[in-house]
């Protein structure tokens, strides 16, 4: 499993494995730069590469999406499942590495590097229990878990079946001591709701690869 330059407690995740136009009408916290939940400009979308999330791919999600030419995935171990091995000592190291991978109501599954094209990030998706929770909910946990997040701007969207909450929000690295710029997005699935974020070393990497993330979001279907 790899992990890069991420939100503060991502970094710390690398140091110990080694190995975020517009939404709303007016809401607070909703962005006010489009109207229905309709983005106000057609946004970049990357060439496409290979798919992700159907049986037999790099990662087997609840939903499929292409991802950006050249970029590559690789599934989170799922060992978020706490394993007692009976030795205190690695079991406590076991279960704080568990919780690196979760934030708010989900966990991670996916990790899609952008270094084969020579940007420095990651697509990271995320999925949680089936439940009731709405789309928005779920990315409302998920933002707010991270704890130096702040201006959040949320909004509808619609992409084939799906209909999700996105948001554009900001950061603050421990590492870098620098705000940058994050994006996520939410959908509800039978299986559960599942979040894609794009983070990126700063906000002039996360920019470089909003298109992919726009790719990523136009092309959600669900895993048949």
């Amino acid at each position: 499993m790899r992990f890069g330059v991420g939100n503060g407690w991502r970094g710390l995740a690398a140091a110990v494995l080694l190995t975020g136009m517009a939404a709303g009408c007016g809401e607070s916290g909703d962005d006010p730069g489009s109207a229905g939940g309709k983005a106000s400009a057609t946004a970049e979308v990357a060439a496409r590469g290979e798919s992700i999330g159907a049986a037999g791919s790099a990662c087997e999600l609840p939903v499929t999406f292409d991802m950006a030419e050249f970029w590559e995935a690789e599934a989170v171990d799922a060992a978020h499942r706490k394993i007692d091995t009976g030795d205190a000592a690695a079991d406590a190291i076991g279960d704080a590495l568990v919780d690196l991978l979760r934030q708010g109501p989900v966990t991670m599954v996916c990790e899609i590097d952008a270094k084969p094209a020579g940007k420095l990030g990651f697509l990271r998706v995320w999925t949680g229990e089936p439940g009731d929770a709405d789309p928005r909910t779920v990315l409302e946990g998920f933002v707010g878990a991270e704890e130096t997040a702040s201006g959040e701007k949320y909004r509808a969207f619609t992409s084939g079946s799906f209909s999700g909450t996105e948001v554009r929000y900001t950061t603050t690295s421990a590492l870098l001591e620098e705000t940058k710029k994050e994006r996520a997005l939410a959908v509800s699935t039978p299986d559960g709701p599942v979040v894609i974020h794009l983070g990126g070393m700063d906000t002039e990497e996360h920019e470089a690869m909003l298109p992919a993330f726009e790719l990523a979001k136009s092309t959600l279907k669900a895993t048949s």
